[in-house]
């Protein structure tokens, strides 16, 4: 019986491991020049890079560096009653970037941005602390970033899919 700690990522051989660290160092290589870094064929290393991606474990992701944009990012802590409908939301809305289910005091985190200060302030406040299945907020402004931080980012600010009751979610989030 397989334990429930098994994972694909712990399932891979070291060339596999090989291949995901020179991708992540330089995702531009083709697959003849990480073939040859790891002394395999380059059809094998496309087989093998295919076989990643085909099993969830090997992700291509284009995005903004959050590291180097000139943009604020902010972790949002909440409790929530009702954790899919902020998940919906942070779908929907392009300066939610991500959330994250968590245990403890808090059972959701959101990356939110925006270019000014205000803009982040106005998202969490009409979007978390006016929503009445949410209990707590906390925000945290991240100040520096160690790595780079690549997330897919929808410049489209303008119409988010969020409903209002004149449609311009965006519009009002920044009044």
């Amino acid at each position: 019986m397989a334990s429930q700690l098994e994972s694909p990522v712990f399932n891979i051989d070291a060339i596999d491991r090989s291949i995901i660290e020179i991708i992540q160092k330089e995702p531009a290589l083709t697959h003849t020049e990480i073939a040859k870094r790891v002394d395999r064929s380059q059809p094998t290393i496309g087989m093998r890079i295919r076989k990643l991606e085909k099993s969830g474990v090997l992700k291509f992701q284009a995005g903004i560096n959050v590291k180097t944009m000139d943009l604020i990012l902010a972790r949002v802590e909440i409790q929530t009653l009702e954790p899919i409908e902020i998940i919906e939301l942070v779908k929907q809305c392009p300066y939610m970037l991500n959330a994250f289910r968590l245990s403890g005091t808090y059972n959701l985190s959101v990356l939110v941005v925006g270019s000014k200060l205000i803009h982040i302030d106005n998202v969490v406040n009409k979007h978390f602390r006016k929503n009445p299945n949410i209990s707590s907020v906390y925000i945290d402004i991240i100040t520096d970033v160690t790595n780079d931080f690549v997330l897919p980012f929808d410049f489209n600010f303008g119409s988010c899919g969020l409903s209002s009751s004149n449609g311009d979610c965006c519009k009002k989030c920044f009044k």
